[in-house]
């Protein structure tokens, strides 16, 4: 039942950050570095690669659309860089809503976690230019889970490990506005998966993916985990077996020892 969570795990841009499509224009810069003409057929069919795997590790993006892992590792440099400018001009807000939830989650007595595919070095400079930084106990990228973003369950398993907040998984909630948050909560074992419908998929792809609540945005998860029934069940099942993975998931064996951007 949602009122048993004790720990809830919150996915950044698209959940609780509004980034004005700052991913597609960090996009473009990285790919222009590696010589990707605007406007050519390559450029869209690799844009539409980086639509279709939001909130996958953009190294692993990378890796998929240039191949060689130099070329990876030159775009992911130059997508961080863009990115980080994008976000010292000013161009993030928070989701309406999104700091007074977090405020009423803990509260309430529950311990809340960020998570991001971004580099600590993004995602500190999204924190610092939202006036974030200390309004939870813990934040977490690929890098502090092993290199590992999604739509592994890394992030989610080390927040309950380090937090200590939860007697087990079932009392973790896992929240986030693409396919891969919520692959990353079933494959977790979360007792709540939730989608919001403010970022990069909709209602079926998320539901599709596991979700088994989807939410207007993150400013209604405190009604839902104190509602009192619980509201939908959540699929036990993986819906996305390594046999049928994702578009665009690429798994490597053992960590990624390059962790980089991602949603």
């Amino acid at each position: 039942m949602t009122e048993d969570i004790r720990l809830v795990v919150l996915d950044m841009a698209g959940t609780t950050v509004a980034d004005g499509g700052l991913v597609e224009q960090a996009f473009a810069v990285a790919a222009g570095e590696l010589g990707v003409e605007p406007g050519s057929a390559d450029h869209t069919r690799k844009l539409d690669h980086v639509r279709a795997t939001m909130g996958e590790s953009k190294i692993s993006v990378f890796r998929h659309l240039f191949g060689e892992e130099s070329l990876a590792r030159r775009a992911n440099a130059a997508f961080e860089k863009a990115y980080g400018e994008l976000v010292d001009g000013g161009r993030l807000v928070p989701i309406a809503g999104a700091r007074e939830a977090i405020e009423e989650l803990q509260a309430g007595g529950r311990t809340v976690v960020l998570t991001t595919g971004f580099a600590r070095v993004t995602q500190d400079a999204i924190l610092d230019a939202l006036g974030w930084q200390g309004l939870v106990p813990l934040t977490l990228c690929p890098a502090d889970a092993g290199g590992r973003g999604r739509p592994y369950p890394d992030m989610v398993l080390e927040a309950f490990l380090r937090t200590k907040a939860a007697e087990g998984v079932q009392q973790v909630a896992v929240v986030g506005d693409t396919s891969y948050d919520m692959l990353s909560g079933v494959r977790a074992g979360a007792g709540v998966v939730a989608g919001v419908l403010t970022g990069a998929h909709g209602d079926e792809v998320l539901r599709a993916a596991g979700a088994g609540h989807v939410l207007g945005s993150v400013a209604e998860l405190p009604a839902l985990l104190d509602g009192p029934t619980g509201g939908e069940p959540l699929a036990g099942d993986d819906p996305f077996p390594r046999d049928n993975p994702l578009p665009g998931d690429n798994p490597l064996p053992g960590a990624d020892p390059h962790p980089g951007a991602g949603r």
